[in-house]
């Protein structure tokens, strides 16, 4: 097992084009760190300059101790699950994983023990003498896993491992490997655009935007608190309904915002929560709120706390309903909190309701002890 350490990496093609920026990173020895973002974020570019695969424009790259800048890929004994599995056709699934091994020279007995656990461990027992043809997608998976894990690598790297299997086989790998690298306690890094993925798999996940890294917690603390607009509006699904106001005092030395027409006055919680909230008093302020914000108003809801909607549009999955409704304010893209471009629809998440369909018109609470605050540059406020 080792650590890795990104220290101000950069990464810049021929072109010009800077693919990495002053990547600082640290990855502790055993950790599961998860790599996410939109595509052409820089999160592959990272992850293959770590197995040696692109070389570094500038900076540091460490595996435990050492400087692995100018090794090759096999001296930095790393070992790569790559999207399309890269199996070979005409080897079974045992000669498969025997492959590696027997390029690095060991015993036929230590290969054989070797492979006999790693088959073990992945439920390949009885499938060791097929060819990759003859296996389901995730089976194919768990052989191009097995055959990293036979070679004992210092650290594992994966690059959308999951992208070209179905919805169930997804969760049911994503879970495998989960469990995998517990038992292993290796070293793993782990690249996806699913922040889903991220979200279930990771002890750590590193958001990357643009060939930077916006924030790197865990997968909890990145969602209760993102460091700015684009982790708000990444990180969640459906993504949080994030809008311009003003903010403002009240006689009684409250705070409030603007939502369309309602004015929501601040819980002295989230005063509290954001301590530098009172130095923008007045001021264009950024404000989020997640789907599960909203519930349905009550006779008892205070009416200050309450929102008139109308549905326009209905995903029912069953356990609970999203709905798209016609925003009393401008929303933000998330993507890009300064580009002027405009979400036209309010996103509630509900439980399931055979009398919310498109049309309805319904009156919803506001829980604004869940309220996030931006500046207006698109930065967290404290």
């Amino acid at each position: 097992m080792s650590s890795v350490t990104f220290q101000n990496v950069n990464k810049v093609y021929s072109n010009g084009y800077e693919a990495i920026k002053n990547l600082c990173l640290d990855i502790k020895d055993g950790e599961f760190l998860v790599f996410v973002g939109p595509s052409g974020c820089g999160k592959s570019t990272a992850l293959r300059m770590l197995a040696g695969l692109e070389d570094i424009s500038d900076g540091e790259l460490r595996i435990g101790d050492r400087i692995v800048n100018d090794q090759t890929p096999q001296q930095r004994n790393i070992a790569m699950v790559f999207q399309n599995y890269a199996l070979y056709p005409h080897m079974t699934v045992r000669q498969n994983l025997e492959f590696p091994l027997r390029m690095a020279g060991l015993p036929k007995g230590k290969i054989q023990e070797k492979v006999i656990k790693a088959s073990q461990q992945l439920g390949l027992e009885t499938l060791l003498d097929r060819k990759p043809k003859q296996l389901s997608g995730g089976q194919r998976q768990r052989v191009a896993m097995g055959r990293a894990i036979v070679r004992d690598p210092s650290v594992f790297l994966m690059d959308e491992p999951l992208s070209n299997l179905d919805a169930k086989m997804r969760t049911q790998i994503r879970t495998e490997i989960a469990d995998l690298q517990r038992q292993l306690s290796t070293t793993m890094v782990y690249v996806t655009h699913d922040q889903v993925e991220a979200m279930t798999m990771g002890d750590r996940v590193a958001v990357m935007r643009k060939g930077e890294l916006q924030q790197i917690a865990a997968p909890q603390d990145l969602y209760d608190r993102p460091a700015n607009v684009f982790v708000a509006g990444f990180m969640g699904s459906p993504a949080m309904n994030i809008f311009q106001t003003q903010l403002h005092p009240l006689e009684n030395g409250s705070l409030a915002i603007h939502f369309g027409p309602q004015t929501l006055t601040l819980d002295p919680a989230i005063v509290h929560r954001y301590q530098q909230l009172g130095q923008y008093r007045n001021q264009t302020v950024l404000a989020g709120l997640r789907p599960e914000a909203f519930y349905l108003a009550h006779t008892d809801t205070p009416i200050e706390d309450c929102l008139e909607i109308e549905v326009k549009t209905v995903e029912a999955l069953g356990h609970e309903i999203i709905i798209y409704a016609e925003s009393p304010v401008n929303m933000i893209q998330a993507e890009d909190s300064t580009s002027g471009d405009k979400a036209s629809y309010l996103i509630v998440r509900l439980p399931s309701s055979p009398n919310i369909h498109t049309g309805t018109k319904m009156r919803l609470g506001v829980d604004k002890a869940k309220l996030h605050f931006f500046a207006i540059t698109g930065e967290a406020i404290a």
